[in-house]
């Protein structure tokens, strides 16, 4: 992760760019509901500090981003990431910020908060819920 990560006891400010990143993804999640894990594995392409993750549940659900009920999160939203105007390709050497692969051809999706990746061509699917 190219990210710098404080330690996980650290207080985080809620206008850090992962919190914004990671409030920006979960206003996208194209699924009725979606467990708790699958939400985490989402938000680590923006975070793998606990104390973040937590942070952006937490404030999504106070900005009434989602709800949040015994491990399950509803999205509130209906706007998706829509693949023609929102995903980005790039041609170069990356690695995955979902599985750590190393890419030739790198995917990011484009937020109003800012841009996420790169994924790879399944990661991108498995990110924004087109795939399981």
């Amino acid at each position: 992760m190219d990210r710098d990560e404080p330690e996980a006891d650290t207080p985080v400010d809620t206008d850090d760019d992962r919190v914004t990143l990671g409030l920006a993804l979960l206003e996208r999640l194209e699924h009725e509901s979606l467990p708790l894990p699958e939400v985490i594995d989402r938000i680590e392409t923006v975070t793998t500090d606990p104390t973040v993750t937590r942070t952006i549940l937490d404030e999504a659900e106070l900005r009434g981003i989602i709800d949040r009920e015994d491990g399950i999160i509803r999205p509130k939203s209906r706007q998706y990431v829509r693949f023609e105007q929102d995903i980005i390709t790039k041609e170069g050497e990356f690695t995955c910020q979902r599985c750590g692969m190393g890419l030739s051809t790198g995917y990011f999706i484009k937020l109003d908060a800012g841009e996420l990746g790169p994924y790879g061509s399944s990661c991108i699917r498995k990110v924004t819920g087109r795939e399981d």
